[in-house]
């Protein structure tokens, strides 16, 4: 008899474990390290695109400012005054407001939480194979087709 089960239809987001810090090499993981996000999508059986839910503390940044070759990203904001730091300048966000970024696009981004209370924040993003993403301020790339970090002229780290 195969397994039939089913997920969940629902489930309080406060009950999925939260991931904290990230994966970039040292030193670029230190300004994350405090970033925790909860993987809301993955639970449903989910593929198609991420949905995250994300917290900042004080002083925290979502990630490395970067770009993705072949994947959209979106993001919402919950609670909390986080700063988007883009090509363009800094935006300061409130509840409510949004931000998006095309695949494609060379729009180097990151939240930055410079205010001194949490930041909540609604993450959602494709999931194409084959992406690279690129940070412009540091010499870093993401190939996931290779799952490997590599310097901007491919060398590996």
């Amino acid at each position: 008899m195969s397994d039939t089960r089913l997920p969940p239809a629902a489930i309080h987001a406060g009950a999925l474990p939260p991931h904290r810090g990230a994966s970039y090499p040292p030193p670029h993981d230190e300004p994350c390290r405090t970033r925790a996000r909860t993987m809301l999508g993955d639970l449903f059986g989910i593929t198609d695109f991420g949905v995250n839910l994300l917290t900042l503390q004080p002083g925290g940044w979502s990630s490395q400012r970067h770009w993705h070759s072949s994947e959209d990203e979106f993001v919402y904001v919950l609670e909390g005054t986080p700063t988007l730091v883009t090509e363009s300048g800094e935006t300061r966000l409130i509840p409510g407001m949004c931000a998006g970024f095309p695949a494609g696009a060379a729009d180097g981004h990151h939240l930055v939480n410079r205010s001194d209370r949490p930041v909540l924040l609604l993450e959602v993003g494709s999931r194409k194979p084959g992406d690279v993403v690129d940070y412009p301020d540091i010499d870093l790339r993401w190939d996931s087709a290779a799952e490997r970090y590599s310097r901007k002229n491919g060398e590996p780290l």
